[in-house]
């Protein structure tokens, strides 16, 4: 396991400079100019002169490649630029708000596995049942559901309707502290909307992978000695049955990762969905490549735990040929 997180560090490397170079890339390519953009508009009338300082000052001058380069080597050195949109580093700005988006994907992520994996044990015990098309059936319509829609519909129910969560935020009406009662409430709805988004996906790979691990012969077996169903289930289908649900974890994460931008968005929660905004409508590509590298790294981890989970859950996995 030590040399597949050494082989994946080495890995991840190349994967994160391709990412901000095509980051810097996309940026060149792209019709709006960070400076104009930047003014807004105050650039009219704005003499040639001036402009090309301020593209001095913003590092926005010569090929994305020098530009590229130039961020990359600050980067190393633990300067990752100035977000001309907040006017803060960007180190800042993303160490202010990574936090309360890690807390969100974290929460909705252990509870759509958790839920997810019970309620697909629930329906491959019993295939056929009013449970399991119940179970199946709403797990298909909300794999089409798109995760805004989703809260726009809580929003409208559980805050607009029946008043018992707040609709945004972090915090009380009149109050700027953030308590443990306050958190919990604001909390409560963007993470309960997220683990919806992420749940279908859990549901359906544990019904299919635990439907097929009681049919393989070993589980008949078990049957046939006459052990309870209950054992059958947890002590043989639920091993063999849940490994293709270890690989979903690592594949799921850019699916989380877009979810949680537009239900931050919806909420007002204080992540980094506000900061990727403007952003990119602000052409502030500084803080873009921050965020994009952030993304990469969630990502590679992700996969990376998927990884380790499945050799831990699987023995006869060769850790040197992953």
């Amino acid at each position: 396991m030590a040399r597949l997180v050494g082989r994946r560090l080495l890995a991840a490397v190349p994967v994160l400079a391709l990412v901000t170079l095509g980051m810097f890339a996309v940026a060149a390519a792209s019709p709006f100019d960070p400076v104009r953009q930047y003014l807004g508009g105050s650039a009219v009338g704005v003499s040639q002169e001036t402009l090309d300082q301020l593209r001095a000052s913003l590092a926005a001058e010569g090929t994305f490649v020098e530009r590229w380069w130039h961020w990359l080597t600050a980067a190393l050195t633990g300067d990752l630029g100035q977000s001309h949109t907040l006017h803060q580093p960007v180190a800042q700005v993303i160490g202010e708000r990574v936090g309360w988006s890690v807390l969100l994907c974290a929460v909705a992520f252990v509870a759509a596995v958790l839920l997810g994996t019970a309620l697909g044990t629930l329906a491959a015990s019993r295939p056929g049942s009013p449970a399991d098309r119940v179970i199946t059936s709403v797990s298909y319509a909300l794999q089409a559901a798109p995760p805004f829609w989703i809260a726009l519909l809580a929003v409208w129910l559980f805050a607009l309707r029946l008043d018992v969560l707040p609709s945004g935020g972090l915090t009380d009406p009149g109050s700027d502290v953030v308590t443990a009662g306050s958190l919990l409430r604001h909390l409560a709805l963007p993470a309960a909307v997220l683990t919806v988004s992420q749940l279908p996906w859990f549901v359906l790979y544990t019904r299919q992978g635990v439907a097929d691990a009681l049919r393989e012969d070993p589980v008949r077996g078990a049957r046939a000695r006459g052990l309870r169903a209950g054992t059958v289930l947890r002590g043989h289908a639920l091993r063999s049955g849940l490994l293709p649900v270890l690989t979903l974890i690592g594949t799921r994460v850019p699916e989380l990762i877009t979810g949680a931008l537009l239900v931050e968005t919806v909420f007002s929660w204080p992540g980094i969905a506000s900061a990727t905004v403007r952003a990119a409508t602000s052409s502030d590509f500084h803080l873009l490549a921050a965020l994009a590298v952030l993304s990469a790294l969630a990502v590679l981890a992700g996969n990376l735990v998927a990884d380790l989970l499945y050799g831990l859950a699987d023995p006869r996995v060769d850790h040197d040929e992953m």
